[in-house]
């Protein structure tokens, strides 16, 4: 029967145009899995969104969920059984409400299910049989009330009508009552006979309305008693009281009291509920005698707010009466709001911007009215707010920039308070972490670092260390120190520090030398490891620290072995007279680099002296005739570090006035170095002579057989070379060292008598600057020439020519004019006489090319 009843059963699908919700009608007892409706189509949802956006289906009251969403289909399905009459009893509209929750965002769809009846109950009687007693005087047409039948359905599911069983005494009369109620009565229509017939046993049937029709009997036993004329009469029909919820046991309710005419047994009354169902049997107390109506079980608004009980009055031979009892429920505040935590989002990302939805919050309260109205609210000290969205549901929201540094963990306390007198409140605590995010670059400790090493070390020592906080977490922030790519005169960094990539200390690769460079810069960078990384650089200043390591070098006297330097001493010299210096420097700085000359040995210790500090040797007294001419001294130049590093030199001296005078050095024969010089320079005066003559002869013989363009006279630069120094000479201010503009020359000369003394002068006081330049402009010699360019381009280039041969000469006077005198003439001879050839050959072509244009 219920196979044939669901196959004929239709699912009608009502949309309600109001506030968006969707109405669904359904028979009740749907098998668990039955398609309802597809919710994804009648409200117009993407089908593929409603899984990410956690599509569901709530109920008001967090009570049976009897629904449930198919994501991929889109249906909404049967969860629970659904039984009308245990969700709305006798109620003519029984409406089952859903709700659809969406997030991202947020959206609430009602959801009404009209849960229809189906005839799944049959009619009952309260007893299985109906004793009633008539007196047998009753008269033809008396009517006798029966029990009516209660059928759980509604609407034409329920009693439809009754049947009698056919007798011969009695017919059976249907009244209809208030709202629709069926009651049947026992119509006497021929009189009974005691004594013909005692007891008769009637059948009386009920039957609904319902396909397949349902129904239910009941066996009437009739007594034929004496006559019992009177009913008991109620002092109303209905009886209305209204009671409070959370009403304690024993409360009085209501009193009802019925009235009976008759006297003794057939007056005395008994009061009884009438078919009071299971929820309901235990909540309330009647007393059979006083009519007193007390309350016996727990009274709760939230659920049920109506009480509808049927009450009869019985007398003693069974004649009834009855009336109905309807109990209002008044609503309490006695239900403090429920936070419920719908969806949240945990961790959240420390970069989150302002208004970024982190949960969903949804606050119920059971009661109703006033006292269902809910405030929500946090505490003040977070970045965080609730913001009411739909119905009962809040968003929660940032508020503001969250830092993990600051805070990585926040205790949100949500607090509901309802509008109740007194109002009632809850609280639910959610924690929220804050995941990092890799926004802080690594810090060093200080702006810069200095380090400080002494020359000379170890490889592979420790200079310094730096050091970056990083205060992002775990892999964000580890920092990883390295050298940026440079260069350090002309090397690469890295092959002078390296840096430990994770203590931050920094070594050196190499040794260094102070003398090569005194002090560098390099930058350092820290980088975490997140993603992206991020860093940061810092500056180190490596200074070095002077190591006395260098030995002073003694420029002059030369120290070279094959050399014979000697100075001459006038005799007339006095006390305090200057003969020599001693020139020194030292590759070092500071103090060890200040020089003090001392006198070791001297062939006459009383004679000359030696400035400490500046190396200058003087008498000192006067010379005398006893003196040795020759006079040999040994220096020693030191220097002022720890420990103190010499060198020493050899200082000949010769008192006279005229090498003449000194027979031992007048047949001196020059090392072999200057003898080749001197072949050199003759050689080279022969070859120069004869490029000469020959050059001269060509160029005039082209010139008196073609004419060519003008051209300039001259246009070159010559520079004069400066004087000779060592390469690691270095300049020390106020140590006793000699500025590199001063040079020193003694010499002896040989071609007359009488010997010169050449005393302390500048080497460079007459001679030409590099920068200047010998130049002859176009416009010089247009003015005599005018547009004729035949012949003059020969002067030039003789001049050219010969200068180009007076500066290598010059180079050679100033190479080896220390070596003996005799070669500085020779050279200065040849320097002159290639000159004043040049000079004469350039102005007799000049001439003739003038007489020529001429």
């Amino acid at each position: 029967i219920y196979g044939l009843h669901y196959g004929f059963t239709l699912v009608l699908l009502v949309l309600h145009p109001v506030c968006g919700d969707v109405s669904y009608s359904i028979p009740e007892e749907m098998k668990r899995g039955s398609v309802i409706g597809n919710i994804a189509k009648d409200l117009g949802l993407d089908l593929g969104r409603l899984s990410a956006r956690k599509a569901r289906i709530d109920t008001e009251d967090n009570n049976v969920q009897y629904c449930g969403l198919n994501l991929n289909t889109g249906d909404l399905i049967v969860q629970e059984r659904i039984d009308r009459e245990g969700l709305c009893a006798r109620k003519a509209s029984c409406v089952l409400k859903q709700e659809l929750v969406l997030e991202n965002p947020l959206e609430l769809h009602r959801i009404s299910i009209r849960v229809q009846d189906i005839n799944d109950n049959s009619p009952q009687f309260k007893e299985d049989s109906l004793k009633i007693e008539i007196h047998e005087s009753a008269d033809k047409g008396a009517r006798f009330l029966l029990d009516e039948a209660h059928d759980g359905d509604i609407g034409e599911n329920t009693v439809q009508g009754y049947s009698l069983q056919q007798n011969d005494h009695f017919k059976l009369n249907v009244n209809i009552k208030d709202g629709g109620r069926k009651s049947c009565e026992l119509v006497l229509d021929k009189e009974l006979d005691r004594e013909d017939k005692k007891e008769i046993m009637l059948l009386l049937t009920a039957f609904d309305g319902g396909s397949p029709q349902r129904s239910g009997t009941v066996v009437i036993h009739v007594t034929v008693l004496d006559a019992n004329d009177n009913v008991p009469v109620f002092s109303q029909s209905v009886y209305k009281a209204s009671l409070p919820e959370n009403s304690p046991l024993d409360t009085l309710v209501i009193t009802v009291s019925a009235t009976d005419a008759d006297e003794g047994v057939n007056g005395e009354i008994t009061y009884e509920f009438d078919h009071v169902s299971g929820e309901n049997s235990n909540t309330f107390n009647l007393n059979p005698r006083t009519g007193e109506v007390r309350v016996s079980g727990t009274i709760d608004y939230e659920k049920a707010s109506v009480y509808e009980i049927q009450i009869s009055a019985k007398d003693g031979l069974g004649l009834a009466s009855y009336a109905t009892l309807i109990i209002d429920i008044t609503d309490v505040n006695d239900n403090a709001p429920v936070i419920y935590v719908k969806s949240l989002t945990n961790p959240i990302p420390e970069n989150a911007s302002p208004g970024t939805e982190v949960g969903i919050i949804n606050v119920q309260d059971r009661d109703s009215d006033n006292n269902r109205q809910v405030r929500c609210s946090i505490q003040q000290n977070v970045p965080f707010k609730l913001v009411p969205s739909i119905k009962n549901y809040y968003s929660l929201v940032t508020t503001g920039q969250l830092d993990r540094e600051l805070v990585s963990d926040y205790n949100i306390t949500i607090i509901a308070t309802d509008e109740g007198s007194p109002p009632l409140s809850s609280s639910k605590t959610v924690q929220l972490s804050v995941a990092d995010i890799n926004d802080n670059p690594p810090v060093f400790e200080e702006q810069s670092y200095s380090a400080y090493v002494s020359e000379n070390n170890k490889p592979g020592s420790t200079l310094c260390s730096v050091t970056a906080r990083d205060p992002d977490w775990r892999q964000n922030g580890t920092v990883i120190y390295s050298l940026l790519p440079g260069e350090v005169n002309g090397a690469p960094v890295s092959s002078y520090l390296s840096v430990n990539g994770d203590t931050g200390v920094i070594h050196a690769v190499r040794s260094f030398d102070y003398e090569q460079f005194r002090s560098f810069k390099v930058q350092v960078m820290a980088r975490d490891n997140g993603s992206p990384p991020l860093s940061s650089n810092v500056t180190v200043s490596l200074f070095i620290s002077d190591v006395n390591d260098n030995s002073p070098q003694i420029l002059y006297p030369a120290p070279e072995g094959n050399s014979f330097m000697t100075e001459l001493v006038p005799k007339a010299a006095h006390g305090g007279s200057l003969v020599s210096k001693v020139i020194a420097v030292d590759a070092d700085s500071g103090q060890n680099a200040w020089l003090s000359y001392h006198i070791v040995k001297s062939t006459d210790p009383g004679l000359f002296t030696i400035g400490v500090h500046s190396g200058e040797i003087r008498t000192q007294r006067d010379i005398s005739e006893s003196d040795s001419m020759k006079q040999n001294l040994i220096v020693s130049v030191k220097d002022n570090g720890q420990p103190s590093l010499s060198a020493t030199c050899s200082m000949y001296l010769l008192i006279s006035d005229n090498l003449a005078e000194v027979p031992e050095l007048k047949d001196i024969s020059y090392d072999d170095k200057n003898s080749k010089l001197t072949s050199y320079l003759i050689i080279a005066l022969v070859s120069v002579s004869t490029f000469f003559l020959t050059f001269i002869i060509i160029i005039l013989g082209v010139r008196f057989c073609r004419r060519r363009k003008p051209r300039l006279l001259f246009d070159g630069a010559v520079a004069i070379p400066s004087a000779y120094l060592p390469p690691n000479y270095a300049d020390v201010d106020g140590t006793g060292t000699l500025r590199s503009t001063y040079n020193y020359d003694a010499y002896l000369t040989t071609g007359s008598r009488t010997s010169d003394f050449k005393f302390v002068s500048s080497y460079n006081d007459n001679t030409l600057p590099a920068d200047q330049t010998l130049r002859k402009s176009p416009s010089d010699f247009a003015e005599v020439f005018g547009d004729y360019s035949g012949s003059l381009e020969v002067g030039p280039e003789c001049c050219i020519a010969a200068l180009v041969v007076c500066f290598a000469f010059n180079v050679i006077e100033s190479e080896y004019c220390r070596f003996s005198q005799r070669t500085r003439f020779y050279v200065s001879f040849t320097y002159s006489y290639i000159a004043c050839v040049s000079f004469c050959v350039c102005l007799t072509l000049s001439m003739s090319s003038l007489f020529l244009f001429l």
